[in-house]
């Protein structure tokens, strides 16, 4: 990118002007995920809870989330009046200014990233987890004892999960032998089976290990313990409202969608799809090979958001001792296991032995998927009842409205 604003620009308005529009992509990007991301999760919840989810403003509801942006613009914003004004104004912006940093280093394509580092797995380790302390700033300068309460949870937690996570984020490092995300990337070309979650038992594990740690580390549920209403009210942004509550939102779905960026680069085939043994730039070009890329990438990303979704409406919320145990007594030794194997096994473990076994994991979770994907699709035995009566457990039982009626 420097070197096309070379060829209009000279130095250094030519680097300035390629990191403006590189930034402005990214913040529209993030803007416009966290636009549908907030619209996905209503209608997601309404179908587990077996509701509709907005359906009024706009097609499907999909004009809900601007109406909220509109409102949230539109609301005063004010401070208590024991808050340090100072950090209670900040704490949002280092919230969101952490997440946005982070895509800085995630490649969306073959050579398709705002800045191409060397450790930018390391970075986006580091940046993403400095979120905290916009956290923990807003729970401090609020003056609310709720809030402050989620703000040291939050720090807890985080400081908990880093660790597991980035030693599950080393298993594939040390497959790949560079921190370079678009190296990395790059090397899971071709058939899904070449995928690091597939390369042996170790790294497929440390995917679904990642995964925990990745939703934790962005305060979702079941671990949204820094916001917990049904104990501290809101949690650490209880004092905010209007724009300002809207920007710990937006820096939490952007983290959402960094670390399933993440976890698709390390594990997943980045924007290879598995199905072409080919990279599509080379094939195709660099711009209409990485339009499929950037197509695939963030698909996966997707899919991965939607999982926490799913997993948001779907268990329970833990307690803190729980959040904290699961961590310290199992992800944390799990974490240290899945290393060492996996440099074992890099040592250890016959080539062609290797390669048997990554193509055993590849079909085998490939055909538990379609399993799982083809039983949603059938209609259980006895769901549907004949008019008047229950189905399931309930079958042989009038409905209440039948029986109100008698």
């Amino acid at each position: 990118m420097p070197e096309f604003w070379s060829q209009l620009l000279p130095y250094p308005w030519n680097v300035a002007a390629a990191g403006a529009v590189a930034a402005g992509l990214l913040f529209a990007f993030i803007g416009g995920s966290t636009f549908l991301a907030i619209w996905a999760e209503r209608k997601v919840s309404g179908r587990i809870q077996d509701r509709l989810g907005p359906t009024r403003v706009g097609p499907f509801g999909l004009l809900q989330s601007l109406a909220d942006g509109i409102k949230l613009i539109s609301k005063e914003d004010f401070a208590p009046d024991a808050a340090d004004r100072f950090l209670f104004k900040l704490a949002p912006y280092l919230a969101f200014c952490a997440s946005f940093v982070g895509f800085l280093a995630l490649p969306f394509g073959n050579g398709l990233v705002a800045e191409n580092l060397n450790v930018a797995a390391f970075f986006m380790l580091a940046v993403l987890s400095s979120e905290v302390f916009g956290v923990v700033l807003a729970g401090y300068a609020s003056a609310s004892k709720w809030s402050l309460f989620g703000g040291v949870r939050e720090a807890a937690q985080v400081v908990s999960y880093e660790v597991p996570r980035a030693m599950c984020v080393v298993v594939p490092v040390c497959v790949a032998g560079t921190l370079n995300l678009n190296t990395i990337g790059t090397q899971q070309v071709g058939w899904f089976w070449n995928w690091n979650i597939y390369h042996d038992p170790f790294t497929f594990v440390a995917f679904f290990i990642f995964f925990i740690c990745a939703t934790a580390s962005c305060k979702r549920a079941p671990f949204d313990l820094a916001e917990a209403e049904s104990e501290l009210v809101a949690g650490f942004h209880t004092e905010y409202s209007g724009i300002r509550w809207s920007y710990f939102f937006l820096a939490e779905y952007g983290s959402m969608f960094a670390v399933s960026g993440l976890a698709s680069l390390l594990f997943l085939g980045g924007w290879h799809t598995g199905v072409l043994p080919f990279e599509p730039t080379e094939r195709f070009g660099f711009w209409p090979g990485n339009l499929l890329n950037v197509a695939v990438f963030v698909a996966k990303c997707w899919v991965l958001v939607l999982l926490m979704m799913w997993l948001r409406w779907s268990l329970p919320r833990l307690r803190i001792d729980q959040v904290m145990m699961t961590c310290l007594q199992y992800f944390l030794p799990i974490s240290c296991v899945l290393l060492i194997g996996v440099c074992l096994w890099q040592l250890l473990v016959p080539a062609d032995v290797a390669q048997v076994v990554s193509y055993v994991l590849a079909f085998g979770w490939t055909g538990f998927l379609a399993v799982v994907f083809l039983s949603t699709l059938r209609t259980p035995t006895g769901a549907a009842a004949p008019a008047g009566q229950l189905p399931g457990v309930w079958a042989g039982q009038r409905a209440a409205a039948d029986l109100q009626a008698k």
